[in-house]
């Protein structure tokens, strides 16, 4: 069988995870400014999907495409590259 498609896939900082199996991942993008030609952050908030609780607020994720599981749920954390320090 063939592949349907290419799911995406984004890395991002886990900002939130306070929801049961949900956490929202902020995602940072670079931009340039069609005016003064520099470059400025922008960023997106994706809600993902997190099954067994495992992310915590400050990791480092990787978040990938999946089907509706909510309203605006719409991604899954594949993986997490980084956890945060804590000091």
């Amino acid at each position: 069988m063939s592949e349907r498609g290419v799911k995406r896939t984004l890395e991002g900082l886990v900002v939130s995870d306070k929801m049961d199996k949900t956490v929202v991942v902020r995602v940072e993008r670079f931009v340039k400014d069609s005016r003064y030609h520099k470059y400025v952050r922008r960023y997106t908030r994706f809600l993902a999907h997190d099954e067994g609780n495992e992310c915590g607020i400050g990791d480092r994720v990787r978040i990938i495409e999946h089907r509706p599981l909510s309203k605006r749920k719409r991604w899954r954390v594949e993986s997490t590259l980084a956890k945060a320090t804590t000091v």
